[in-house]
């Protein structure tokens, strides 16, 4: 990892978590846990509503820290209740945070692949569906990280198992002078709660 990213992790050691929001991360820590124990793959696909803010951050994310936690049996997918495109601030914003990122497609829905470690392959992001062909079509955990995409999709085709993760959507400073801050506090939360998931697995 390089240094800017391996400092903005260690920076998330300070963040407060609630004891509310512990709670609704453990599911997804014993979950992907449970798997591992018994050798099945994990494949986690984090879902929103548009797969534009929300849902790519946990993506990125989680797949960086499972490796900083040398948790390499993951692997980490979004999608959305429809495809729209992803935000360029979010982009922005893992960049800043120490994220290599480099667009292999310049088109509506552009397509970027982001790096946490060098040696490793890259996660692609660009905007989807849940269920399209480039995500597992089973065996997988859905984490919904918005509550529109939570109540809007009662059912998720091929999920083994389906966590609530609601994030709220950095949208809200879009075109304000809040928004870097906000977008920047976004991910910070995100990152700091996924890095106590993947600090969970190895504690039992």
């Amino acid at each position: 990892m390089n240094l800017k990213l391996l400092q903005t992790i260690e920076s998330l050691k300070n963040y407060e978590i609630s004891a509310e929001r512990k709670s609704m991360l453990r599911p997804l820590a014993d979950s992907i846990r449970e798997r591992i124990q018994i050798g099945k793959a994990v494949h986690l696909n984090f879902i929103c509503t548009h797969n534009s803010r929300r849902s790519h951050l946990t993506q990125v994310w989680a797949q960086a820290m499972s490796f900083y936690y040398n948790i390499r049996e993951i692997a980490c997918y979004s999608g959305g209740t429809e495809g729209t495109a992803v935000y360029p601030k979010v982009i922005e914003t893992l960049s800043e945070q120490g994220f290599r990122i480099q667009k292999i497609a310049d088109t509506e829905n552009p397509m970027y692949a982001i790096k946490y470690n060098k040696n490793s392959h890259p996660v692609i992001a660009f905007s989807k569906k849940y269920d399209d062909e480039f995500n597992p079509a089973n065996g997988f955990i859905a984490v919904m990280t918005c509550s529109e995409a939570d109540s809007g999709c009662p059912f998720i085709a091929g999920a083994d198992l389906r966590i609530s993760l609601p994030f709220e959507d950095p949208k809200i400073s879009d075109g304000t002078i809040e928004q870097d801050q906000v977008y920047q506090e976004t991910s910070l939360q995100i990152g700091a709660e996924i890095r106590y998931v993947f600090s969970q697995i190895n504690t039992k």
